[in-house]
């Protein structure tokens, strides 16, 4: 009752009412989605290949612009070398220790590589002595981060332990491989070698060419024969 007038219930729904509501329902559910674009898939595997593309400019360029200016170069000189904008430095690191810690962190599997194929390619006692000169050049790379690997800064504090965690294994078995032929001690075991080797070639040139580095050097290596 509104008014004093009567108000008519609304009636209820009949067949053909009940028949177009469950056809909404059937078509909507038999309706396919609609396939995505091969554009719109393939953009975002374009959009992480040049975020790889670009972390990977940037990590070279800061090994080159860190050995000529020290880890505290402005960001804009780094990014001016890679050929990218600074924004684009700080999405793929957003920290200077990042940029650093990957730059390391890369020198230092290059340098278990060189070991591994260097293992391949000559005999044991060959390989172990040109290892040494891949081992210089990353020494030289890591004086250039003194100052942040000494900073103190947590950040840093994995990285001795991965030094040696990385190479000791490639190293040792260049050593097996020399006991195994009858070439090299058996009792030499890679944690030990590596940081005296370190401590010879961090005397020297990043090329490994300093006379007396390398003369003693050969006199460590040496006292590596089987007896």
């Amino acid at each position: 009752m509104r008014n004093g007038v009567p108000v008519c219930q609304r009636p209820a729904a009949g067949p053909c009412a009940r028949f177009r509501s469950e056809r909404r329902v059937r078509v909507s559910q038999e309706r396919p989605e609609s396939p995505e674009s091969p554009e719109s898939e393939g953009a975002p595997r374009r959009r992480r290949a040049d975020a790889v593309r670009n972390a990977e400019a940037v990590r070279a360029a800061a090994k080159q612009v860190f050995a000529e200016s020290g880890v505290d170069a402005p960001m804009r000189e780094i990014a001016a070398r890679a050929g990218v904008g600074v924004g684009t430095v700080y999405r793929s690191y957003p920290l200077r220790s990042d940029l650093i810690i990957a730059v390391f962190r890369h020198e230092l599997e290059a340098t278990a590589q060189d070991a591994r194929a260097l293992a391949d390619e000559h005999p044991p006692r060959e390989a172990l002595r040109l290892w040494t000169r891949s081992l210089a050049r990353f020494l030289a790379t890591k004086r250039g981060f003194a100052t942040a690997l000494h900073s103190g800064d947590p950040a840093y504090a994995p990285l001795p332990a991965q030094f040696l965690g990385v190479l000791a294994p490639e190293v040792q078995r260049i050593l097996d491989l020399g006991a195994a032929d009858g070439t090299m001690r058996r009792d030499i075991r890679a944690e030990d070698l590596i940081p005296a080797l370190g401590r010879l070639s961090d005397a020297g040139p990043a090329d490994g060419t300093d006379a007396d580095a390398s003369r003693m050097i050969d006199v460590l290596l040496d006292g590596l024969a089987a007896r």
